[in-house]
């Protein structure tokens, strides 16, 4: 008797960095007032409907985030992370998703391009498939959406107006893209 195969949906790693627990309380001009088990639910709600599953994980210590993204490979097939304060100053996370070597995408709530120059630059971008900036809330859901579409046996993944060197491209984690609102502070 031959047993029907069933497929795992895939596993995708979110990971958001310092100081995002407090959203919804700390600086709501900035990041709106929506809390994290907000977007939470939401992100967990869109990976039922796209036909994945995540787990989320919530550090202030970059030793933390490096540690999980060290330990996704195998595990995990994608990552969506707001490396929040450590987008400007965490070598050690880009590496981490260097290494990792599974497709990510980088998400803000804000507009990191109209902000602080300080807050323009983001070390993690260069090893990430694309980044999402600036929707609010948005961001996740859009990051979501657009990290599922890169993975590999996925049926969003087999888009056929997408190139197959392009998609070949996203799989390594090279930047291609990248998505951010205008709103924002200037």
């Amino acid at each position: 008797m031959k047993t029907a195969s069933r497929r795992t949906l895939p596993k995708v790693l979110v990971i958001h960095g310092p100081n995002l627990q407090l959203l919804g309380q700390r600086n709501p001009s900035v990041y709106g007032r929506v809390t994290l088990s907000a977007i939470n639910r939401d992100l967990q709600a869109q990976a039922r409907r796209l036909g994945a599953s995540l787990t989320v994980l919530q550090s202030n210590h970059e030793g933390g985030i490096v540690d999980a993204i060290g330990k996704a490979r195998g595990w995990y097939d994608g990552i969506l992370i707001n490396p929040a304060a450590y987008t400007h100053t965490s070598v050690a996370i880009r590496d981490a998703l260097e290494a990792a070597d599974l497709p990510a995408v980088e998400v803000h709530l804000s507009n990191i391009h109209a902000r602080e120059s300080f807050r323009r630059t983001s070390l993690i971008a260069p090893v990430v498939a694309g980044q999402v900036a600036g929707f609010g809330a948005n961001s996740y859901t859009l990051g979501l959406a657009a990290l599922i579409g890169l993975l590999p046996h996925h049926p969003a993944s087999a888009h056929p107006g997408r190139p197959k060197e392009l998609r070949s491209r996203l799989r390594r984690g090279r930047r291609v893209v990248g998505l951010t609102s205008r709103r924002g502070k200037r």
